[in-house]
């Protein structure tokens, strides 16, 4: 009898598209210390006084340009992965949101109401770590399993960021695009605030201290998204054999007027386009499931600003969603995860 269980989690999503769901899932998204990492206080203010007063409605209209019949497009995306992925394990698993529905608690519940399930195996769907995405979801399980004082254990899954087989995964998945022929391959990485990047710095000493601290050994790398997303990178044009004057590394996403990782994926292809690139690819790596970020921010308005900028086609290659490759990965990586 199998006695662990397995949940896989993701971002979230609004219920609907529609400017009330939005906001409710905006308040509790942002509330989140660890994504505004503010005094509860000072947060409040930002997300009441500056965010849910106007930020609703453009981003309702956004979640409907890419909504579908299934719902959100990244809980459809990741209840596709957990189906193929329950088909080729047999332990119990789960899907959760950490913001949103399917909810966290509902699904830690349900798993350890099961009798002979003694470990609980916490599957962040995220390749990288960082604060306002790991660290919360760590958090939030936590106390779940301590305030319901459920009687299971907790593992976590470690980052997989250039672990050989998410990267084999994430080239054979954008191969049929990248064989098409382009100008210019742009990774565009969720971004975040670089004191995010010096909080998480386990030395205190090493994140953003030098133009090269990425590339130097360090503990600090262990939770660096920075490094993390670069490493991906790497591991993804050595295998993939795209030259370094083919590809460019950006960041999209940006909430308020705090200095976050630069540069902006929307500088990056605005200044290709001028630069003459007419045929542009555009993966985003940090995302396992396509989503609002990836199919409307990248999808329509990189598209758009891309094209009116002087290009001709601006592509997103898709996440690795329910790829054969990534859900054998990943059932694999529940049976036997990996070593941190």
């Amino acid at each position: 009898m199998d006695t662990k269980a397995a949940l896989l989690v993701n971002l979230g999503s609004p219920d609907s598209p529609s400017e009330s769901d939005v906001r409710h899932y905006l308040n509790e998204f942002l509330m989140d210390g660890n994504v505004i990492d503010m005094p509860w206080l000072i947060r409040r203010m930002i997300v009441s006084l500056f965010v849910l007063p106007k930020r609703p409605a453009k981003s309702a209209k956004a979640y409907a340009s890419v909504w579908t019949d299934d719902g959100s497009p990244l809980v459809s995306n990741s209840k596709k992965l957990l189906n193929k992925v329950r088909q080729q394990t047999n332990m119990p698993v789960e899907l959760a949101m950490r913001y949103g529905r399917p909810d966290m608690e509902s699904a830690i519940v349900k798993l350890a109401s099961k009798r002979e399930i003694k470990e609980l195996l916490l599957f962040p769907l995220y390749p990288h770590y960082a604060m306002s995405t790991i660290k919360t979801v760590v958090e939030k399980a936590e106390a779940i399993i301590s305030d319901n004082k459920l009687p299971i254990s907790l593992s976590v899954h470690p980052v997989f960021y250039d672990h050989e087989g998410y990267i084999n995964a994430l080239v054979n998945s954008a191969r049929p695009w990248l064989e098409k022929g382009y100008d210019h391959l742009v990774f565009s990485y969720h971004g975040v605030p670089e004191r995010h990047i010096t909080k998480d710095d386990s030395t205190g000493s090493h994140c953003l201290k030098s133009g090269d601290c990425c590339q130097k050994p360090s503990p600090a790398h262990h939770t660096c998204y920075r490094h993390q997303i670069y490493r991906t990178s790497a591991c993804f044009v050595e295998k993939a054999g795209i030259p370094v004057d083919k590809y460019s590394i950006a960041f999209q996403s940006k909430l308020g007027r705090d200095k976050w990782l630069e540069p902006s994926t929307s500088s990056v292809i605005k200044q290709l386009a001028k630069q003459g690139a007419k045929k542009v690819l555009v993966i985003c790596p940090a995302f396992v499931s396509d989503c609002l970020e990836t199919l409307e921010e990248i999808g329509i308005e990189a598209k758009e600003d891309f094209i009116k900028a002087g290009g001709e086609s601006l592509e997103l290659i898709p996440c690795l969603n329910d790829h054969p490759d990534w859900t054998k990965l990943v059932s694999s990586w529940l049976e036997q995860p990996l070593k941190t």
